[in-house]
């Protein structure tokens, strides 16, 4: 909290003094004033198990009969971010202009990820196999599956290099 109490000024476009070399401690460093009026701050957090403390928060009520929510009610729900009350203070929010809840990769997502960007994991292996004048395609249920193995491994867009050098490292060696 007292962090982003710290961080209003500069959200709000005003001149800091900052100091300048590695040693912050040390008094004796220059400083040189910074005008943050044309800075874009992209302000992001992680919380760990977010999605428990969620839960928990939406299950506070408790209620015995048919018509009551149950437990489990929100383990499957994979909106469960957009939910969330938690983190920020209401004055640094109000001084941010878009506020969202990033959303878990789907399969979809992942096989895009492989194929559209313009280095792409996929894209880096056809140029180097072309450079032993070698063609390589990938089937798109071939994408899918390492899209699906990735998802098992639910650590988003990082297992799919691992994944994909599990398999290219027969074919290419």
């Amino acid at each position: 909290e007292s962090v982003q109490q710290g961080m209003l000024k500069l959200l709000e476009g005003s001149d800091i003094e900052v100091p300048v070399g590695a040693t912050s401690k040390n008094a004796m460093v220059p400083q040189v004033t910074v005008n943050t009026r044309n800075i874009l701050f992209i302000c992001g957090g992680a919380f760990p198990d977010l999605e428990n403390i969620i839960k928990a928060r939406l299950n506070k009520q408790s209620s015995i009969g048919f018509n009551s929510d149950l437990k489990d009610k929100y383990d499957n729900d994979k909106n469960i971010l957009s939910k969330v009350e938690f983190g920020m203070i209401p004055e640094f929010l109000g001084r941010l202009p878009i506020v969202f809840s990033l959303e878990g990769l789907t399969e979809d997502m992942l096989v895009k990820i492989m194929k559209e960007p313009k280095n792409a994991i996929l894209k880096q292996y056809q140029k180097l196999l072309e450079l032993d004048e070698v063609k390589l395609e990938f089937d798109d249920d071939a994408l899918r599956q390492i899209a699906k193995k990735a998802m098992e491994k639910d650590t988003g867009a990082r297992a799919l290099r691992s994944i994909i050098e599990e398999y290219m490292l027969d074919i290419m060696y």
